[in-house]
Parts: structure tokens; sequence; C-alpha cells
């Protein structure tokens, strides 16, 4: 009887994989089917910009918005941090009707303030983002024989001293026929879709499409007043609309409306819908990224040279004396021995500000952790870019589940450092938890204000806010406390060498050991350097970055760079009798964040020439060094826990008493 039982749980439990099996599937991932006539309805972005980096509001501007409201749409977390605001819009269309000369709306007169604000939209560059069935609208533009894709439109453009508008719009939406009728259907429409299962129905055979592209061409037509008389929404306009991009004619002017108007037209296209992203993630530049990855290769195999003569030849010859010789003619060796050997009594002593070392380190290993897991769930697919704001809000789960490591590797450290002492641990494990979450936060708080002072939607509201700060105190402190109190459990790690209690004094050195130390980040810059380009243009030139893998291999790369550079520059002091290792090891590999921030400071002045404005500018520094920040906490971390690593090894070898 018991084994039947044993035999229902286990026959239970299959079945309940199997269910989770079918249920499971990625965000954006399942198609949408649309009947012929079924409504598709046009969604709106935030209004962005590469000259300002300020997003605003779709409405913020004298647009048409639609006769039931405008409503938001479902958003992550990650979408709010990111700026955008997504919202209905009057733009909608029926699957594979093809309308021409629909009428949308006809603006009041604009007043003074619309006027100058339309104005200086146009200005700015602003380009107006439109979602159709989650994917957004793209602009083929024609430019030295070869096709430039943009995402978006322009609001508008400045011809000679007049200002026009983009009123008409010429959709192109790509279709492709349904071909299977009995795989899940899809409830609902945009991120918030349900999957219900019709495993076992015979399917419905209606004809249906997919959309699989959704392609815009802006144009600016002066509408004639007397066309315009007793038109409702959707309308059809008595004259036929030419739409030709290459020129305008709708010039804005102040006390005068502006009608806009629309036609769509329906193409079956032979792209798949598992391709339908193909055309916004098309990786440029391949040869680029292998070129960057080899040219890390070398340099990691340059240095991995060095750190083999260090052990093999140096290390191990040096310890093969030591074995070969007994205890007297030791004892007159040390009267003669100079480099490492003689900081024995003093490579272990604890170094200056231990806690926030301490702090530092377990906020990286917490930060590296964050990067790892995040790229690797990149690469593999599971952050797709159908899923707006999967990516930033990926990053805050994998960063506060972490805070259990970075408690540990924290407490631990500190205990190591003491010798086991439990004291201080829980003051240590507090500044791990807020140490580098207290800097973010701050400086995010005064861009915020700057964002909310441009009105911008970029700004994070204030209950967004008091989420964040509930997720820091509620859930990454508990994890990072609890972390550290497995840490204060743990073993401590034993120094191999005891440690003098009078410290050995550092001899006069012949250049400043700070200044190597801040050389040594030229190398892991040089790793990435090629592959940031790729990165800062995705973030600021409105890109979509999507080459993960590459990403992930340049990662690792850096990695094993900053833990060589760290190793050789620790080995370097060491042998100059500079037993102060401890710092010097982190700010080796850490020194990358300085070069990359002048990188960053080089690509606002070269390659962001137009971004206009203090608070733009301000914004972008800003985030620069919250980047850099990061990224110094996460590659000094691991310089210092490789170098930890080196000289446990090198004198736990070592038989001196």
């Amino acid at each position: 009887m018991e084994s039947f039982d044993k035999f229902k749980i286990w026959v239970l439990f299959i079945c309940l994989i199997s269910e989770l099996g079918h249920g499971f599937y990625l965000p954006g991932s399942y198609p949408h089917k649309y009947g012929v006539g079924d409504f598709l309805n046009v969604k709106v972005n935030s209004l962005t910009s590469i000259d300002t980096e300020l997003p605003y509001s779709y409405y913020s501007l004298p647009f048409c918005k639609p006769d039931e409201g405008v409503k938001d749409s479902a958003e992550n977390l990650g979408e709010l941090l990111m700026g955008d605001r997504i919202e209905n819009s009057p733009y909608r269309f029926k699957m594979y009707t093809n309308e021409t000369e629909v009428f949308l709306c006809q603006t009041k007169p604009l007043s003074g303030e619309e006027f100058k604000l339309l104005k200086e939209r146009i200005d700015e560059m602003y380009q107006v983002n439109l979602i159709l069935d989650n994917l957004p609208a793209i602009r083929y533009t024609l430019k030295e024989n070869y096709f430039l894709r943009w995402t978006g439109y322009p609001v508008g453009i400045k011809v000679q001293d007049a200002y026009y508008v983009f009123n008409h719009l010429k959709f192109t939406v790509l279709v492709h026929k349904f071909e299977e009728t009995n795989v899940a259907r899809v409830m609902g429409t945009g991120d918030g879709s349900e999957v219900i299962s019709t495993a076992g129905n015979s399917g419905s055979d209606t004809p249906g499409y997919m959309v699989v592209g959704f392609e815009v061409v802006p144009c600016s037509f002066q509408h004639t007043p007397d066309s315009l008389k007793n038109l409702k929404m959707y309308n059809k306009l008595p004259s036929a609309i030419k739409c030709d991009p290459r020129t305008v004619s709708m010039a804005i002017k102040e006390n005068e409306p502006v009608a806009f108007s629309y036609e769509v037209n329906f193409v079956e296209s032979d792209i798949k819908w598992p391709s339908r992203w193909d055309a916004y993630l098309k990786m440029e530049g391949a040869k680029v990224h292998w070129f960057s990855i080899l040219n890390s290769l070398m340099v990691i195999t340059f240095l991995a040279g060095i750190v083999l003569v260090i052990f093999l030849r140096t290390v191990r010859r040096d310890l093969a004396r030591y074995d070969e010789l007994d205890k007297e003619a030791q004892a007159q060796m040390n009267e003669e021995l100079s480099g490492w050997k003689l900081v024995v009594g003093d490579v272990f002593r604890a170094p200056s500000n231990p806690g926030l070392l301490c702090a530092m380190v377990g906020d990286g290993v917490q930060i590296l952790g964050m990067g790892v897991v995040t790229i690797m769930f990149a690469a593999l697919g599971f952050m797709s870019p159908a899923s707006r704001g999967t990516l930033i809000t990926g990053m805050l789960f994998f960063y506060m589940i972490l805070g259990v490591a970075a408690g540990y590797a924290s407490v631990r450290l500190w205990r190591t450092i003491f010798c086991g002492d439990h004291k201080g641990w829980v003051s240590v494990a507090w500044k791990a938890a807020c140490f580098f979450p207290g800097i973010a936060f701050t400086i995010l708080t005064i861009l915020n204000f700057l964002l909310w002072g441009s009105h911008s939607t970029g700004a994070i509201p204030f209950s967004l806010f008091v989420v964040l700060i509930l997720l820091w105190f509620c859930i990454s402190v508990p994890l990072t406390l609890i972390g550290g109190y497995l840490g204060a459990k743990a073993p401590h790690i034993e120094y191999p060498v005891r440690t003098n209690q009078i410290p050995r004094e550092i001899p006069p050195q012949k250049y400043p050991s700070w200044l190597l130390v801040l050389g040594a980040g030229t190398l892991p810059f040089g790793t990435l350097f090629i592959e940031l380009f790729f990165i800062m243009s995705s973030l600021w030139m409105g890109r979509v970055y999507y080459v993960f893998g590459f990403l992930l291999i340049v990662m690792i790369l850096l990695v094993v760079v900053c833990a060589e550079v760290s190793l050789v520059l620790t080995y370097m002091h060491l042998c100059v009798e500079d037993w102060k290792w401890w710092w010097k090891s982190f700010f080796a590999s850490g020194s990358v964040a300085i070069y990359i921030f002048m990188y960053s400071i080089n690509y606002l002045i070269f390659d962001l020439k137009s971004l206009s404005g203090p608070v733009s500018a301000t914004l972008y520094l800003g985030y620069s060094f919250f980047m850099v920040l990061a990224i110094m906490f996460a590659t000094g971390t691991v310089g210092f826990l490789s170098s930890f690593w080196f000289v446990h090894y090198l004198f736990s070898s070592v038989k001196l008493d």
C-alpha cells in the first residue's frame, strides 16, 4: 500500500512538471493571431532624443488623443527606471484591411506656449516612438545607395526659418499567415498576454495573420480647410494625399491648428514570427567584435607569460633553494635575503581601514555576480528586447538576491584579517549592505531632481522611490545580514605565517608605487575599449544592443586580465619590500574605472557633440560616474581576491620561522 502511495505521488509530480513545461514561455515569445478585420491598436512611447537624453511624454505635445482617453499600459520596474511611458494612441488598424486618407483629428489653434514647445522639440531632434504588437515602428532612409534603419520618426524638421511638423504617417504592416492552428492561443494584447493551451482542440479554420514588421514613413502635408469640414475621427478625407517624405508643406504657426491623418498598407511577408526582431537586432560590425576579443586574448597571453615566469622561474626556484638548505644555512642566508622573503612577518598585517576594504570587496562580489548572471541570462535569450525593461528588472533582482554573497564575503574577509575574531562583524555587514547602494541612491536622487525640474518622463516617480527604498531595506539589507551571519559562522582563512608585533620599515622607493598602480588599469581597459564603444552607442545613441554573447566573452577576458594584472603588481611590490599590498591590489585592477571615465568624457566631447544644455551633460556625467563606480568595485574585487590567493599560496610554501 505504501509503495502504491509513493507511485501515485511520483505520477502526480511528473504530471505537474509536464503541465509546467507546457505553461512555461518566455515573455513576448508567443505569437498573437489576428483574424481579418480584427482591430490592431498602436501604442506610443516617450519622445526621445540623442541631443538631450531627456525623454518626454508623447502627449506633452499637441498630438491627437484617443476618444476613450489616455491610458497607461502595464509597466514593469525596469521600464519605469528607463523612462518608458507606454500609452494608448488614436492610431488603429483593421487586420489585412488597407486604408488611405484616414482623418485623425485637428488640434485647437496652437497657443504661444505650444508653438514654442513644438519648435524646441524639433530643434532638439525629438523622435516619436510607436509600437504595434510589441514591435517598435522602424523607418528606412536611403543614404549613399544603402538603407539606414531608425526606430521612430522625427517630430518635425526646420527648413530655413520655418518649422514643419510630420502630420501624415504612411504605415506598412508586414504580416505572415498563421500556420499552426493547434498551438497555444494568446488571449489579450501587449506584454500582459495570457497563454491558454488548446492542446487537444481541433482549432479554428479561420485564416489568421501575425504581425512580423511595422514600418512608418512620415510626411508633412498641408490639408485644405475645406476638406476637413464636418469630419470625425477615422473618416475618409475627400481628397487624395500624396506622401512624399522629401518635401514638406505643413508649417506650424501660432494660433493656427494642425490636422493629422494616416494611411496603412498590409503586405504579406515571408518573414516568420520568430525572426521578426532580426531587423532591429541585426548585428553590425561582427568583425570588430572578434577583433576586440583577439586583442584581449593577446593581452591575456602576454600577462600569462609574465605570471608563468613568476611562478615557474622565480618563486619555484626560491622555494626549492629553501627546501635544500638546512636550518643553519637558512639562518645564515636570512642575513643576505632580499625581496619578498623579507616581508614574511608583515605581509598579512591588517591594512588601513579594514572595514571599508571588506565592505568594498563584499559589494564588488555582489556587483560582479549580478553582472555575470544577468549577461548569461541575456546571452541565452531570456531577456529579449521584446520585453522592455526586463534587463533592468533582472539586474535589480539578481543584485538583491546576491546580497547574501556580499555579506558572506565581507564578514569572512573581516574575520580573516583579524584571525577569526567575531567582534564587529555586524557593523561590517551593515557597511556592505549600505555603502555602494547608498552612493548609488545619492547619485540617482540628485539626477532625479534635475529630471523632475525638466518635467521629463525619465524622472522616477516618488512612489517608485518608496518602492526602491523598501526593496533595499526589506530585501537587500536583510539578505546581506544573513550572508554576514553565515560568514561569521564559517571558518576564517588561517594565515600561513605569523605577523611580527613591530611593523617593518618600508625602504624608500625609486618611484611612487601608486603611479604603477594607476598605470596598471590600462591593460584591462585595452581588453574592453572596443566593446565599450558599442555599449556607449546603445546607451546614448538610441541603438539596440543585443550582442550579449560577445559581451559575456569580453567580461570573462576582463576578469582574467584583472586577476593577472593585480597578481603581477602585488609580486612587484613585495619584491621591493612593500608589504602594504591590500589596497594596492584592489586599485591595480580597479583603476580601469579611471580610464573608462576618461573614455566617457572623450565620448561626450567627440561623439555627443550635439548634446545640448548643462542638464543633459550633468545627467550624462552622473550616470557615467555611477557606471564606472560599479565597474571599479567589481574589477577591484577580482584583483584583490586573486592577489590574496597568490600571497597566501606564496607564503604558505615558505618554511622560515
